[in-house]
């Protein structure tokens, strides 16, 4: 399929890693913040690329948009993270037109999540569609796929129970800890970092563990008393961080530093330390692994738990890939159509110029030519000749690449390029 939307040379490409084949240390590299994705697209705009989304958590960092050669997109990425081009090739995906298509549907409605039926990945593709629109990256066919994208999510989370059950990066540490942590009803709890998945685990928190002594350490003093004001929690400010985890019986990490903010050097503990690091990159350094008595667990780890919820999810992965099918279906119709309207309009323009010939010479050749029949009829022919190219193109069957340059080349007609 070529892009319908710009020119024939330019394709549609998803771009990009994720958990299936990147580690938690090279997703970190290509991780990108608010000001490296306004980055890549102002440097998108610079190069000439029309339509670019960017969206990055802590399981993928993932480019859409339309080039010549998928490169371009790999190099906005290496050009404004971390990571290499040599990295990039070892760990990651390219997906061209269908495929790429297919892609972000399944990214968008949480059957590619790490923890299946996880559908926080389509705010966050809201998010980069958002701050492409604003700078006018976005052309009508990454609009009407992102738009058909959240319209299946939708009906995957309100017509199937893929998503049934408390079951996310923030619920599975909670269950973690509930589950290696004797007594924690009675123990002392750090929560390090006060972004979305920080709010989600310390609602977690107060609400499976019955524990009500937390405390809450953010960089922003003002965003962590907000939080606890809702769950009655105490703060601490940033700078008494070594003073706190000592007394902690686990710590939960969960900034958006770019660099470890947890290493040995602040940690002197005496007694059994739990730490999940639930940040990309990580933030808690490996040195702190050659500490007795603590323990570290990743998200990449936390995200392997497989309990009832995920089994009962599962059975709902056939009607989710049913609605998934549907919309990939129509958006297909939609591109289709769009790109042989140009050749329908140019095939009529065609006719009518036959047709206008054609009537003057028998205008000049028949002297009670009836010019208002004559009309009609010519009408009428043009419509059902065009009629039939444009159910040909419709039919799912046609390749409407071939077909749009088979009816150009016979009838001489050059499509206007968009």
């Amino acid at each position: 399929m070529d892009n319908n939307n710009t020119s024939r040379h330019l394709y549609f490409y998803a771009v990009g890693l994720s958990y299936r084949k990147a580690d938690a240390e090279t997703r970190g590299k290509f991780n990108l913040d608010a000001q490296a994705r306004q980055r890549i697209l102002l440097q998108a705009q610079q190069e000439g690329i029309t339509s670019l989304v960017v969206t990055s958590t802590c399981n993928r960092t993932e480019l859409y948009g339309f080039a010549q050669h998928p490169f371009q997109l790999i190099k906005l990425l290496t050009d404004n993270s971390h990571g290499t081009v040599e990295e990039f090739q070892r760990a990651a995906f390219v997906y061209k037109n269908s495929e790429a298509i297919n892609h972000v549907f399944h990214v968008g409605t949480g059957l590619d999540s790490q923890i299946l039926g996880d559908f926080e990945i389509i705010g966050q593709i809201k998010q980069g569609f958002n701050e492409s629109k604003e700078l006018g990256l976005v052309n009508a066919f990454t609009e009407r796929l992102v738009n058909s994208v959240i319209q299946a999510s939708k009906r995957i989370k309100n017509e199937t129970e893929l998503s049934s059950g408390a079951t996310s990066v923030s619920f599975a540490s909670v269950q973690y800890i509930m589950n290696n942590v004797d007594d924690i009803s009675n123990k002392n709890i750090l929560l390090f970092g006060t972004g979305k998945i920080g709010r989600n685990t310390c609602e977690n928190l107060v609400k499976h563990t019955k524990n009500d002594h937390i405390v809450l350490i953010n960089r922003t003093r003002e965003k962590a008393e907000k939080i606890a004001g809702k769950f009655n929690l105490e703060v601490k400010d940033y700078d008494l961080l070594p003073l706190e985890v000592p007394n902690a019986d686990v710590l939960v990490v969960a900034t958006g530093a770019q660099q470890p903010t947890i290493d040995k050097d602040i940690l002197s503990v005496t007694k059994p330390l739990l730490i999940l690091d639930l940040s990309v990159p990580k933030n808690v350094h490996d040195n702190v692994k050659e500490l007795p008595n603590v323990t570290v667990v990743h998200l990449d780890d936390l995200a392997k738990i497989t309990d009832s919820t995920l089994e009962n999810r599962k059975k709902h992965i056939p009607a989710a890939e049913a609605i998934i099918e549907e919309g990939m279906e129509e958006f297909t119709d939609w591109t289709n159509a769009r790109k042989f309207a140009p050749t329908i309009n140019a095939l009529k323009e065609k006719l009518h110029s036959i047709a206008d010939g054609e009537l003057n010479f028998q205008r000049k050749k028949i002297s009670n030519f009836d010019e208002e029949q004559a009309e009609i009829i010519s009408q009428r022919i043009i419509h059902k000749i065009t009629t039939h190219f444009a159910n040909h193109l419709k039919d799912r069957d046609t390749v409407v690449d071939d077909s749009i340059e088979w009816i150009e080349k016979v009838f001489r007609i050059e499509t206007p390029v968009k």
